[in-house]
């Protein structure tokens, strides 16, 4: 624990801290910790964007022997790439940012009349799962509005041809203990 703490004041002299760049709105819990590790375990940036790391793969093996070790090795990078892409999408779409705005405000009046009291529809306790799906809804037609479908297919389809070209080109990092393989002559 003391040394989580020295860690943490290291990093804060440094101006980065795990709370600074970990969102307030992300409650502790199994999502906190697996953005925690996922952040922990980034590849350094300069080894990921290095241009003269990329080659044209010479086979389907090495093609696909690329990809597998690329994804496993880059995975945390990936994942924030994909995370860019949805952020990219939302903050160019204004629509998409009204249906959120709805969807979150929603989601937060439940919460504030939750604290009030319980809420309860003919005779019955509506669970928070349930009023949650309630704002979804809710909400429902301002994402058909906003186009939150074809936004969805695009971060999918652009995050498919980002990470797989980058996985595919780019060379394979060696890894300590690796066995030596044999090529085919």
């Amino acid at each position: 624990m003391a040394a989580q703490k020295d860690q943490q004041k290291d990093a804060e002299a440094e101006g980065l801290s795990a709370t600074t760049l970990l969102p307030k709105l992300i409650p502790s819990g199994a999502g906190r910790e697996w953005l925690e590790r996922r952040r922990a375990t980034i590849r350094p940036w300069s080894t990921f964007v290095d241009q003269q790391r990329f080659s044209r793969p010479r086979n389907l093996g090495e093609l696909c022997q690329r990809l597998v070790r690329n994804v496993e090795y880059y995975q945390s990078n990936y994942v924030f790439v994909f995370l860019g892409l949805i952020l990219y999408c939302v903050v160019t779409a204004p629509m998409l940012l009204v249906a959120l705005a709805v969807f979150f405000g929603a989601c937060y009046i439940l919460y504030l009349r939750t604290l009030e009291s319980k809420l309860v529809l003919f005779g019955r306790e509506v669970s928070p799962a349930h009023q949650y799906a309630l704002a979804g809804g809710i909400s429902f037609p301002f994402f058909w509005l906003a186009g939150a479908g074809s936004a969805v297919f695009w971060v999918l389809g652009a995050t498919l041809v980002v990470i797989g070209s980058h996985a595919a080109f780019h060379q394979i990092e060696a890894v300590d203990g690796e066995e030596l393989q044999m090529e085919p002559v």
